[in-house]
């Protein structure tokens, strides 16, 4: 059974898109692992962790790392229910089919 240091592979090949994401992005912007490192206030050696995709590396240093490159905004994105199709059809097959109106009781006050 996985566990929080052996995830299943499809958790590793996802971290390790990411990582090489991050990677790709640092380079893209010219920016040393030190300085990266330095503005998400890590060391080095975790920021070459986190570009490998290496699952113990906490959520959070993940999250400083992407702030670092400017590229937070879509780790809020991820789960959100514009993305999730499987949490929207679900949400919509509780809707009720029909929607009553309570009737009034009671005496009217029509004139």
């Amino acid at each position: 059974m996985p566990t929080p240091h052996n995830p299943p592979a499809a958790v590793r090949r996802a971290l390790r898109k990411l990582g090489a994401d991050i990677h790709d992005a640092r380079r893209r912007r010219r920016l040393p692992m030190a300085v990266v490192a330095e503005r998400a206030f890590t060391s080095r050696s975790t920021l070459q962790r986190v570009e490998a995709g290496d699952a113990s590396v906490s959520i959070g240093i993940y999250a400083g790392v992407l702030q670092a490159l400017g590229l937070l905004e879509g780790l809020g994105q991820v789960a959100d229910i514009s993305n999730d199709s499987v949490g929207q059809a679900l949400a919509s097959a509780q809707l009720p089919k029909h929607v009553h109106l309570k009737r009034r009781t009671g005496p009217s006050h029509d004139g």
